[in-house]
């Protein structure tokens, strides 16, 4: 079974920089309004999240998918886990890909995640 692989950096300052300069526009653009009430303000974990996303779009390696459709929150142990919906849930399915595992990482500076999908 061919596994899907993706990961993706950032520079925490740039999701801050964002944030403030577009304020909400940009939060409703990439975020789901579940993660935005998670996780506003908190910079390295909104960081982690775009990441995630990133990661996410590489491994179905394919276009015309939204940053909404593509949700990245915690599991009751904090384990992070992602739900597809819309086109990502499709593309997802016409690949066989019935679920994604995720890793998240931050330091002062950078976010990091990474994503296999099986």
């Amino acid at each position: 079974m061919p596994q899907h692989i993706g990961v993706d950096i950032i520079e925490i300052q740039r999701i801050r920089q964002a944030c403030i300069r577009w304020g909400e526009v940009f939060l409703e653009r990439v975020f789901t309004p579940r993660e935005i009430s998670l996780y506003r303000n908190q910079y390295p974990s909104l960081a982690a999240r775009f990441a995630a996303k990133e990661a996410v779009f590489k491994a179905l390696s394919t276009g015309g998918i939204s940053w909404r459709e593509i949700e990245v929150t915690a599991a009751p142990g904090g384990k992070p886990r992602v739900k597809l919906t819309g086109k990502a849930r499709a593309a997802a399915k016409k690949q066989h890909i019935t679920s994604m595992v995720i890793s998240l990482s931050h330091s002062r500076d950078y976010a990091i995640a990474f994503v296999i999908g099986s």
